[in-house]
């Protein structure tokens, strides 16, 4: 470990070996899961020289040789998270590929459509963080319509358990379908915005996360994403 500003922050490099994005990959260093050649550390800014040695929860940990974008069209019933190991159905077994990968951001259980999945923990930090104002778009089929008054009180945020949910834009699409944008995704926030009207989501599909669109492919399909398209997904 060194203080030299030219080195890499063990937060970054974490994230560079396809553990985890930056933002989890900081939280996990803070829990104590990291250690550098033998010793624990807990300092996300803590630097690291090329020969240091890098564990998290006690296995090396090195950057991935080659990188990997996909694109996958998540179906109902699958979970996003790669860390129960003991889950039935989770979205990142669909891909088949030789590396870990991570999610930007999560989809839950009951929801479908486009998720990004990769081992570059820079890429899935600009795409999943706030900061970086990646909208995401869902089409959200409901039990009822919405009032105008409804979506306006959607549009002016709503406060649940501490938090302020409030989407970007909503717009009637369909009949009882609805489009909503968001940009921090937070946990089941549509369905949360939903139940505060006292309305029950029938079925949620996430169709783009910034210029990257679901077109045609189909559910439980997953491709490679092109260099142009990585390329897009993280320009403003």
């Amino acid at each position: 470990m060194t203080s030299n500003p030219s080195l890499p922050v063990i937060a970054k490099y974490i994230a560079s070996c396809g553990v985890a994005s930056r933002r989890a990959a900081a939280e996990l260093v803070k829990a104590g899961r990291a250690a550098v050649n033998g010793v624990s550390v807990n300092d996300p800014s803590v630097r690291i020289k090329s020969d240091d040695k890098v564990t998290v929860d006690g296995k090396t940990v090195s950057p991935e040789p080659v990188k990997y974008y996909v694109v996958l069209n998540k179906p109902r019933g699958y979970v996003c998270t790669g860390a129960d190991s003991h889950a039935k159905k989770r979205a990142v077994d669909l891909i088949d590929l030789p590396c870990r990968l991570v999610s930007a951001g999560r989809l839950d259980k009951d929801s479908e459509g486009l998720i990004i999945f990769s081992n570059d923990g820079e890429y899935i930090n600009r795409l999943a963080h706030p900061s970086f104002q990646v909208l995401k778009v869902y089409h959200v089929r409901l039990d009822r319509e919405l009032a105008a008054g409804e979506i306006a009180a959607l549009m002016e945020g709503i406060r649940d358990n501490s938090e302020l949910l409030r989407p970007e834009h909503v717009s009637r699409i369909g009949e009882r379908l609805y489009a909503f944008t968001l940009n921090e995704g937070r946990n089941r926030e549509i369905r949360r915005m939903a139940a505060f009207l006292g309305v029950d989501v029938t079925r949620l599909v996430r169709i783009s996360v910034g210029k990257l669109s679901l077109g045609k492919l189909p559910s439980g399909h997953w491709r490679l994403l092109t260099p142009a398209e990585i390329a897009a997904s993280v320009s403003v």
